[in-house]
């Protein structure tokens, strides 16, 4: 990936709100929609789901997903030149006592303020998604696979 390509992975992920989930459910891909924020480090993704969502019961019991951000139609001349990155992961409850609790719910208020009333739901609780592998498209015909750790070298880097 070259820096314009660095630059625009980074600027996908900090500008939209949420992502498509895909988790398996009762053996069957299932997809739905959360908001998330990333950690500093690049190496996951935080969301902040209910316990009565399905996704949320998915991962406690698989813990395989997926999750694709996506630019806004609109962004490109096609639909198929929009940029996206679709992630290959790993989720895991973030409990309240754990050391990365208070980074990981800052990463997320950071970005959606506005849930913060949530905190206060009892049945919601975050997640944290490791990145295994990503796919980036950047455009028609320019897409790039990346292992975890060149993923986390590009987005745990400032611009």
């Amino acid at each position: 990936m070259d820096a314009s390509e660095n630059l625009a992975l980074r600027s996908l992920l900090a500008s939209q709100p949420v992502a498509s989930l895909s988790t398996l459910h009762k053996g069957e891909p299932a997809i739905s929609m959360v908001p998330f924020a990333m950690l500093p480090d690049g190496r996951g993704f935080v969301v902040h789901v209910s316990q009565l969502a399905t996704h949320t019961r998915d991962m406690r019991s698989d813990p395989a997903v997926g999750l694709m951000v996506m630019a806004p139609p609109g962004t490109a001349d096609s639909p198929l030149a929009l940029a996206r990155v679709s992630i290959q992961g790993r989720a895991r409850p973030c409990v309240p006592e754990s050391p990365e609790y208070g980074p990981a719910r800052g990463c997320y208020l950071a970005k959606l303020p506005q849930s913060e009333a949530l905190f206060s739901f009892s049945d919601f609780s975050l997640f944290v998604i490791e990145v295994r592998s990503a796919r980036f498209v950047a455009g028609f015909g320019r897409a790039m696979s990346m292992t975890a750790g060149q993923f986390a070298d590009v987005v745990g880097t400032s611009s």
